[in-house]
């Protein structure tokens, strides 16, 4: 079995996003004219639905969506030594707000100590955090900043990469993931699917911030049983409001 080392200057984190505007028409006349082009290179230029491609996809890609909720979540010991989760959903309409909430939050520790850990990660939450956080014109905090950077400096953890131990031939779902380790499933009433009808038509940040609070709890939960650790019980993860 493993040793869990330096879990203190561990970020697990995870990030919804959604569409730039609430539908095609409302945005912008030269952002219309780039995402047709790009959705007509995602379809292959065959037929399809501008409003309704745009509604569901364009939250997935930086340059068309913006973030709505970061949930961060960190391991520590009790009085009693054993391992504990605390979690939290940071929301906001304001999505300039939002990030400067989270770059706060870490301010106070060793920026060049913190890891970022998320499933898929590398490929999409930190990559997007990077870019909406430029997109606002505000300083990449260290943990964020990979110019210049050696890869084996780069500090990044991800639940997806490790499972794939070098093969990236497929990608490997964070709820399959907690099947195969027989860890609660993190789905509740939502999936990815239904966060922008949620956010636009619903109004409901906390309900997004719950969903995306069990995906940071199922991310620790899959890394510890990577590292050879037992999973946290439920009675020792608090989601902190």
């Amino acid at each position: 079995m493993q040793k869990l080392t330096n879990h203190q200057n561990i970020i697990f984190l995870d990030i919804e996003t959604a569409s730039a505007a609430d539908n095609f028409g409302n945005l912008d006349e030269k952002l219309q004219e780039l995402w047709v082009r790009k959705a007509d290179q995602l379809n292959r230029n065959q037929d399809y639905d501008l409003e309704a491609f745009y509604f569901e996809r364009a939250g997935i890609y930086a340059e068309f969506g913006k973030i709505i909720c970061i949930s961060v979540g960190m391991l520590y010991h009790d009085k009693e030594g054993q391992l504990n989760f605390r979690v939290k959903a940071l929301t906001s309409e304001n999505e300039h707000e939002l990030l400067e909430t989270f770059i706060e939050l870490f301010s106070s520790m060793d920026q060049s100590k913190i890891q970022l850990c998320a499933h898929n990660g590398k490929e999409f939450d930190f990559p997007y955090l990077s870019r909406r956080m430029l997109i606002h014109q505000l300083q990449l905090p260290l943990y964020l900043e990979l110019s210049g950077k050696k890869p084996w400096e780069v500090q990044h953890l991800d639940t997806l990469q490790m499972w794939k131990f070098g093969d990236w031939k497929s990608y490997t779902s964070l709820d399959l993931l907690t099947k195969v380790f027989d860890i609660p499933s993190p789905k509740g009433d939502i999936d990815g699917s239904d966060v922008n009808r949620v956010y636009y038509e619903d109004h409901d940040l906390k309900r997004i911030g719950h969903y995306c609070n069990r995906d940071v709890i199922a991310t620790v939960q899959v890394f510890l049983k990577m590292k050879g650790l037992e999973i946290i019980p439920e009675e020792k993860i608090t989601e902190v409001t």
